[in-house]
């Protein structure tokens, strides 16, 4: 579903040329040319001052696929209140991190063969030297060369059809509710006299940005974990390396710093209501050959840069390691292999944890107005998932859905409306874990629809094999979601473009709604805001990135905000891709933020950034 980036000293969409960026020359050569690297530029991107060069775009590396689980196959019983983990032992973990061999991370992105990366800190299946640059993505790594994945995907997808799922309705609640939270991109900004866009968020005078600030990339010799960015009426703040630093959300100033023993493992793009938030983390700095672990849950204060409390949970003197975290209402819950647990957001009090003779295990969850787990039960190979919608307080089930049998990994789109995302019979083949959607009714758990979505077709992308919330470029609300279509041929020289579609949540079907890029542009959808869908546009070559709000109804899109279309700012822009890096937009301000912090080079001639700010007043 995602293509590969372009060489790092060509950006995306521009048309051959001799020496470096410009327009595009009258008699272009046959085939596109890879220009020369930019010329040396001082380091600052505020407005008014130099400008700098940049050096290539990372890509986050792949995850390693964790070995088959174990436990025992069983019957499908009714919906369980309580939840345990399984009794069967798990394989042993070499160190912190995906179980299993190592794996070779490929290079779309052309880094000289020089480039190498250390073990990553506090992220499973640390990162391995990449290899030559291969023709595409691959996200999720799984070995699919043997017979027994190949009979067992034809198995699923002939239960599936069997099952009479593809495109089932269902006579119960239409789900015809506003979704605001539980979808991508952190809080809307207020209203103001500039009019609006029937959200929350302005439609300005002026929608020209210029660069509010810039962090640079921090500095380490490691590949180490930077995820978690968040947005609220007081502050930005960021994910560091073992630290978390919070921004005034327009000046960039620092306003608090969290420091933390060890690296974040894991964040959830949900807050609470008074803006509080869960983190996992590494009790210490990972050493050369050992790990120390993702053990650690805290509770976050965003406003005041407070850590409320640190928990562990295990059994006896070990602490299990966790891989999923998220938070609905006032609670934050976490989950892996090993099981889930919850804990109230205030106070830090155990809630609701795995109970021995529980031979399932919670997998991770999803949060927002609702909390989902993503249950797991029976053998690898022979997996049946249950998607349950629990009350978030007591753990107990309030619906349930099992998926067909031998459906290995899902992710949770959303949780109101309940969407999750899977890859049927690792059907995607293109590493994105997404080729078809369930939509679900979160009060009976009965099947609203089953929406395919091939990877040569629609684009997006899940991490279902650990995070199970995290996906990039799919949202849900309004009784919709949206996808965007793979990018293809625009009517330009060397252009390309997509296009964002609506399906119908509770028929499986488009409902005609089809917003379109533009020549050079691509768009990706980022979250709603009330009824309508706010997208981001990454440029062509010569132009800056787009915020746009796309109508609900009419689907007319409105430019929110406008990136300066500079050689630099552009060059910097590009290397923040959709599928991988954070976007958040509020109160008329982009923020896009890197999921990784790296070794960068030692050349004077670029800069890396940790995140980017743009908006009006710069």
């Amino acid at each position: 579903m995602t293509q590969p980036p372009p060489p790092p000293n060509q950006p995306p969409n521009q048309p051959p040329q001799q020496g470096g960026f410009g327009p595009p020359q009258d008699q272009p050569p046959a085939a596109p040319a890879t220009p020369p690297p930019a010329p040396p530029t001082p380091p600052s991107l505020q407005k008014g001052g130099p400008q700098p060069g940049y050096g290539y775009p990372q890509q986050p590396p792949a995850p390693q696929p964790p070995q088959p689980g174990y436990g025992h196959p069983q019957t499908p019983q009714p919906p369980q209140p309580g939840y345990g983990y399984p009794q069967a032992p798990q394989p042993p973990q070499p160190g912190y991190g995906y179980p299993g061999a190592p794996v070779t991370q490929q290079n779309p992105y052309g880094q000289p063969a020089s480039y190498t990366q250390q073990q990553g800190y506090g992220y499973p299946g640390a990162p391995v030297p990449p290899t030559a640059p291969q023709p595409a993505l691959s996200g999720g790594g799984r070995n699919n060369a043997t017979v027994a994945v190949i009979v067992s995907a034809l198995v699923v997808i002939a239960l599936i059809v069997a099952g009479g799922v593809w495109y089932a309705k269902s006579s119960g609640d239409d789900g015809k509710k506003d979704d605001t939270a539980s979808s991508s991109g952190g809080t809307g900004g207020k209203n103001g006299s500039g009019g609006t866009t029937g959200g929350k968020e302005k439609v300005p005078s002026n929608p020209a940005a210029d660069v509010l600030f810039q962090v640079p990339m921090p500095k380490t010799n490691d590949t180490v974990v930077t995820a978690g960015s968040w947005l609220t009426d007081k502050v930005y703040a960021k994910t560091g390396i073992a630290e978390i630093v919070g921004y005034d959300p327009a000046k960039g100033t620092k306003l608090w710093t969290l420091k933390l023993p060890g690296p974040v493992c894991a964040a959830t793009k949900h807050l609470t209501s008074d803006d509080k938030t869960a983190i996992i983390f590494q009790p210490k700095m990972p050493g050369k050959d050992s790990s120390a672990g993702c053990s650690q849950i805290a509770a976050i204060d965003l406003d005041h840069g407070t850590k409320l409390w640190t928990k562990t949970v295990g059994v006896g003197d070990s602490p299990s390691d966790f891989e999923n975290v998220t938070v609905a209402q006032h609670t934050a819950a976490v989950g892996s292999t090993g099981g889930g647990a919850a804990f109230d957001i205030d106070s830090g009090k155990l809630l609701w944890q795995p109970k021995p003779g529980d031979t399932c295990y919670d997998a991770g969850y999803g949060g927002g107005n609702k909390l989902v787990a993503v249950r797991k039960c029976g053998e690898y190979d022979n997996r049946q998932l249950r998607i349950q919608n629990i009350d978030p307080t007591s753990g107990k089930v309030i619906s349930e859905y099992r998926m067909a049998s031998g459906i290995e990994y899902a992710s949770v789109v959303s949780t109101d409306p309940l969407v999750v995302a899977a890859d049927v019979g690792d059907s995607a083949g293109d590493g994105s874990e997404v080729s078809d959607y369930f939509s679900i009714d979160n009060k009976t758990g009965k099947l609203l629809s089953h929406i395919s979505a091939p990877g040569h077709t629609y684009g997006g992308r899940c991490d279902g094999i650990t995070r199970i919330e995290d996906c990039k470029q799919i949202v849900a609300g309004n009784n919709r979601l949206y996808v965007p279509t793979e990018e293809h041929d625009g009517n330009g020289k060397y252009s390309q473009t997509n296009e964002i579609i609506a399906f119908d949540l509770t028929t499986g079907k488009e409902t005609g709604q089809r917003a379109e890029a533009g020549d050079g542009y691509t768009l990706s959808p980022l979250r709603m805001d009330g009824p309508n869908l706010l997208a981001y546009k990454h440029p062509p070559y010569d132009k800056g990135g787009q915020v746009v709000s796309i109508d609900g109804n009419s689907f007319k899109a409105t430019k929110l905000l406008e990136n300066p279309a500079t050689q630099d700012v552009r060059r910097a822009e590009t290397t923040m891709l959709p599928d991988y890096a954070e976007f958040l937009y509020g109160q008329g301000r982009l923020y896009m933020s890197s999921v990784f912090a790296h070794k960068v080079s030692d050349s004077k001639d670029y800069k890396e950034y940790l995140l980017l700010a743009f908006g009006a007043g710069g």
